[in-house]
């Protein structure tokens, strides 16, 4: 019935389908099995892409070559970039989309590409021989053979929705957990846990009252993510998001849930996300607060469904009605169905290298929410790398691991895989310590050459652009250096904008070093400028800025990352024993033990691994 793939993806939520894409695009026969062809790339939670640091992650997978930003661009109802009173390093794009649209753009672009099959069925184990993945063995009791596997679970392994004292075994509400592949691995040495997460009632947007609550309009300038060009929503057709509060009232509604929430009496071993926590914990944590803050999303552009974004909860049903009902706005609200937590095994991730494969069974790769992250974005690019590296094992080829300076993609694995994770793990900017390189902005140019010339992945479209791009910016930042502004065709601007007026001529590119002169916006007020950059991309401008403005902390952070590359390229002995150096601490000798690193600047990444630890390795190695 089957014949022989080079990669089975194990579920299709974000982390799968952006697997199969990978694997397919560069060439592998890839067979997708979901336990429900009809909830492919199911935004389980909130009809949201992007985010602080998530949107830089978005961005990263379109450079390479991924689909989520187009179908993010394709599915949007709004954008915003967030931040934007900050730096370019802490500029995030963020879109709200149509849950239904999403989902079936991905399954579109999924049965568009070729080399991918599907397959409707559980996976109930992983056929393993001589310490390989060899296929997996489903529910309705099919033997399919892979010379990879990519398990991607997400919240389904042994999965328990709690509502106040109800227990219901399933991965999302009304869709069945997934059963056999836990035990199965832990019998062969695995060590797994328990990790919780939630999700906010939904409501019916008819029933609420938009007037007491304050809106929240997308952007004028709808960037998207995709560096190519996608067709997105006219700005002034974007669909609003609102904003309204908790009250002491509400909090004292919600306490009276408190004596049957599965949280607080013990019934939820897993621990739940620390930066989206319950409302019950929030009130629980933050007593001294007498509000909290309620997005009020839609879910798409011909539905009335709302999530209610900062209400999830697991508290009994009618406690979360009553409560909400006293939430400005939503008195007279109607629930399509209550906030529940669900609960669900994973796989702690320093189990596994830096390509996403297990350190015990060869061929087997786990990404996404099997790894202990939270989050669409993040699951994505686990998707992304593992379906990467698949191929690469079926080939025989090295594998492509992206360094903390090259990519969040980098920061989030290396994280995972040298420091584990024991809550839900969210990516953040202040977990990457070169994140002035690792821009919303310039993804392209980090990135997509490098999928194009050694991947095949990012198609030739993308490469045209990056090379055209350079070509633009270095244009532009020749431009600004030759041209001579005087004071009579400047001073009118810098009066508008109180900044202090020139009293001699200047080049260009040092009054674009003023803090609060825009290059866009120079150019509109210098009539000379206009015809010069008439045919550069507003892009290509505002990058040539960004480069120009923070040159000097881009050339630290490069020599910083060249000093640092020191450590990466003195690798460590897969034979080496550290049972023979007597002077690592204790701590540093179990971890270095159970992690392996492969090289001394991994070694220096690991949780609990002084300096010291690291500098008697280079001494024991001989350096």
């Amino acid at each position: 019935m089957f014949s022989k793939y080079d990669v089975i993806v194990v579920g299709a939520g974000h982390a799968g389908c952006e697997a199969a894409a990978a694997a397919a695009n560069m060439g592998s026969r890839v067979l997708l099995i979901t336990m429900n062809m009809q909830t492919i790339a199911q935004m389980s939670c909130n009809p949201a892409m992007g985010g602080i640091a998530k949107g830089q992650i978005v961005r990263e997978i379109d450079a390479m070559g991924g689909y989520s930003g187009i179908v993010s661009d394709k599915s949007m109802i709004q954008f915003r970039m967030l931040n934007l009173s900050k730096g370019p390093a802490m500029w995030s794009p963020r879109s709200q989309n149509d849950r239904m649209l999403f989902a079936a753009t991905w399954r579109d672009m999924l049965e568009a590409t070729p080399n991918v099959d599907f397959y409707q069925d559980m996976v109930r184990s992983i056929i393993i021989k001589n310490g390989k993945a060899t296929g997996v063995v489903t529910g309705l009791g099919h033997e399919i053979e892979s010379k990879t596997i990519v398990v991607t679970s997400g919240t389904f392994l042994n999965g328990i929705i709690h509502i106040g004292e109800k227990q219901i075994g399933g991965g999302r509400i009304s869709e069945k957990a997934a059963t056999g592949i836990t035990e199965q691995l832990v019998n062969l040495g695995f060590e797994s846990d328990r990790l919780k997460t939630g999700t906010p009632p939904r409501v019916d947007g008819r029933s609420l009252d938009y007037s007491k609550m304050e809106e929240q309009k997308g952007d004028q300038l709808i960037t998207g993510f995709s560096y190519l060009n996608v067709e997105k929503p006219k700005a002034e057709t974007q669909r609003s998001c609102f904003i309204t509060y908790t009250t002491p009232e509400v909090h004292e509604i919600l306490k009276t849930g408190f004596d049957r929430s599965p949280m607080f009496q013990g019934r939820i071993e897993g621990r739940g996300p620390r930066y989206c926590p319950s409302i019950e914990d929030k009130i629980n944590r933050f007593a001294d607060r007498d509000r909290h803050q309620l997005f009020v999303e839609p879910e798409g552009w011909n539905t009335v469904e709302i999530y209610v974004n900062g209400f999830s909860t697991s508290l009994p049903e009618e406690v979360q009605i009553k409560a909400l009902r006293t939430v400005a706005g939503f008195e007279n609200c109607k629930i399509f169905r209550p906030g529940y937590a669900i609960e669900y095994d994973y796989f702690p991730p320093t189990q596994l290298q830096s390509s996403l494969e297990t350190k015990q069974i060869k061929n087997l790769f786990f990404a996404g929410q099997i790894n202990g992250t939270t989050g669409y974005e993040e699951a994505a690019c686990q998707g992304l790398m593992a379906g990467i590296n698949a191929h690469l094992s079926v080939r025989n080829e090295k594998p492509l691991v992206l360094k903390r300076s090259e990519a969040y993609i980098g920061v989030l694995i290396d994280d995972l895989i040298n420091k584990g994770t024991d809550e839900p793990y969210r990516m953040f900017t202040s977990r990457a310590e070169f994140r002035t390189l690792l821009r919303q902005d310039n993804a392209d140019l980090r990135l997509t050459e490098m999928s194009y010339r050694l991947l095949g992945l990012a198609s030739q479209e993308r490469m045209d652009k990056v090379i055209q791009k350079k070509e633009e910016v270095n244009a532009i930042k020749n431009i600004l250096n030759k041209i001579t502004i005087e004071p009579e065709e400047v001073n009118t601007y810098f009066s508008e904008i109180q900044s202090s007026p020139l009293t001699e001529k200047q080049k260009a590119a040092k009054i674009v070093l003023r803090p609060n002169v825009s290059l866009i916006s120079l150019i509109n007020n210098i009539y000379n400028l206009k015809t010069v950059f008439q045919p550069f991309s507003n892009e290509s401008i505002e990058q040539a800025e960004i480069q120009i403005k923070y040159e000097r902390y881009i050339e630290k952070e490069l020599d910083i990352v060249q000093k640092m590359k020191q450590l990466e390229e003195l690798n460590i002995p897969d034979t080496f024993n550290y049972d023979g150096v007597s002077a690592l601490s204790a701590e540093a000798l179990q971890k270095f033990k159970k992690i392996k690193p492969r090289t001394l600047g991994q070694a220096s990444r690991i949780s609990g691994v002084n300096p010291s630890d690291v500098q008697i390795l280079m001494v024991y190695m001989g350096r």
